[in-house]
């Protein structure tokens, strides 16, 4: 049979219906993919057995991540009480000399980004993978020493917060700059070894979506300058370091903000 379009052509009536079928098919392709997609995402059996062979060779001081990042609330509600949250909000994984990772699809963890397991169990789409080396030796934490910190500048004095940073846990020094007034933050007497290693991000989700300004932070050591970092709103929490010699010096921070109320948390490690 033949039908004609709106210019008078005509038209087999056959062809009417290749645009119905081809919608058809792509729905039930969508739908297919969809369901793979669901199936594809290890259920609470799966975890539950992971978790299991996890807790046999779990040792105290063991770190546990999971990859990639939106799976870990499932992976805490079944391995949560080996993360404490001074675990949870860790400056990074650097002092950890075992890492248990517990990956689908696949996937690999921030904190085991060039580290090679020594050994592999894969199972009901959950690979774990358990990484061991040798952890750094940490001299002084910057965050312990917040007592002895002096203030100058914009803006109050530092303060040991557990924040949300890029979505995750950090425990961290805070402060809150006078927009467009350095706020200078010196530690006195600090213990030095070959490294000097930090992060800095900014706090509040809330904030970061109503205030788009960046936070900066330098680090100054002898009058001089040693480390940077810019810490945009969507850049989470964001390393930077620098080599030190061995020893006792002040250490400055200068954090800066260009606005109002730029919640800036930062934190740092003397390490060798």
């Amino acid at each position: 049979m033949e039908s004609s379009d709106e210019a008078g052509r005509v038209v087999p009536r056959r062809l009417h219906v290749v645009p119905v079928l081809l919608l058809v098919a792509i729905a039930a392709w969508e739908i297919l993919a969809t369901r793979c997609s669901a199936t594809s995402v290890p259920g609470d059996p799966a975890w539950a057995k992971a978790a299991q062979f996890v807790r046999a060779g779990y040792q105290p001081g063991d770190l546990i991540v999971f990859a990639p990042g939106w799976v870990d609330p499932v992976g805490r509600m079944h391995l949560g009480d080996l993360i404490p949250i001074e675990v949870a909000a860790r400056m990074d994984a650097a002092r950890y000399g075992r890492i248990w990772e517990l990956s689908i699809r696949g996937a690999r963890s921030p904190d085991t980004a060039g580290l090679t397991p020594v050994a592999i169990t894969r199972g009901a789409g959950i690979e774990i993978r358990r990484y061991e080396r040798t952890p750094v030796e940490v001299v002084a934490d910057l965050r312990d020493r917040v007592t002895t910190a002096r203030v100058e500048g914009g803006g109050g004095g530092p303060t040991v917060e557990l924040a949300e940073v890029g979505f995750a846990p950090h425990r961290c020094l805070q402060v809150v700059p006078t927009a467009g007034v350095p706020l200078r933050i010196t530690f006195p007497g600090v213990p030095l070894g070959t490294e000097l290693v930090g992060y800095v991000g900014i706090a509040d989700v809330f904030t970061r979506r109503d205030n788009r300004a960046p936070a900066q932070l330098d680090v100054e050591l002898g009058g001089q300058v040693i480390a940077s970092a810019t810490a945009g709103v969507d850049d989470g929490w964001i390393r930077f370091a620098a080599p030190t010699t061995p020893g006792t010096a002040e250490v400055t921070f200068i954090a800066r903000a260009s606005s109002a109320h730029r919640l800036i948390c930062f934190a740092a490690e003397a390490r060798r």
